[in-house]
């Protein structure tokens, strides 16, 4: 019986001096799935609510067909922003060049054109405080959060400002989004809680 049998503690249970570091998410054993890297510390995902994955799929969907030649939107990734940070955000949009092999398991945050995180009740604060300030620090230039309130989406559209390297708001969007950088989109957000069909709602 080893370290990582069902009777054991996981290896990751307990975490080195200083921390976990972006290479550990590679090799620790059984992981669970989209474990994030904050500060040395590992983060794990609670169970996903029916919001957080239509705005997922939705904004995946749009922006890969919305986003520059030469592109590529990927959902669910982890990037490297230092030794102890390596995020998983919901939503990406990077270079083709960056995109090397099938067998890759993070991008360069330095690359990162565009970030959409969904909230969810887990990563609010991680969503508004946390991450913004990584994101900010590791020069992506576009940085999207989207909320669920009362059932409707609500987008907060945030740019790097090169002086200062923050994040400066520059619009909320209820119902309709419409924006022309990194790229134009003009989307209809209440398609991510619209009723598809009587068939499909649960009863």
């Amino acid at each position: 019986m080893n370290e990582d049998d069902q009777t054991s503690e996981p290896r990751w249970a307990v975490p080195p001096e200083g921390g976990w570091t972006a290479d550990d998410l590679d090799t620790l054993p059984n992981l669970p799935p989209h474990t994030e890297l904050i500060d040395g510390s590992l983060v794990f995902a609670c169970p996903q609510t029916l919001f957080h994955s239509r705005a997922i799929s939705f904004f995946g969907e749009h922006l890969r067909a919305a986003a520059l030649p030469g592109t590529h939107t990927i959902s669910r990734f982890t990037i490297d922003i230092d030794r102890y940070n390596r995020p998983e955000p919901d939503v990406i949009v990077v270079p083709a060049r960056v995109v090397r092999s099938m067998d890759q398991t993070r991008l360069p945050s330095d690359s990162v054109l565009l970030v959409v995180e969904v909230v969810s009740a887990d990563s609010l604060t991680r969503d508004r405080e946390t991450k913004p300030v990584k994101y900010a620090r590791a020069t992506i230039p576009h940085y999207w959060r989207v909320e669920n309130h009362d059932g409707r989406a609500v987008v907060y559209v945030f740019e790097r400002e090169p002086a200062t390297g923050a994040y400066t708001s520059t619009g909320i969007f209820h119902d309709r989004m419409k924006v022309s950088v990194p790229f134009t989109v003009d989307l209809d957000l209440t398609a991510i809680t619209a009723r598809r069909s009587r068939a499909a709602d649960p009863e």
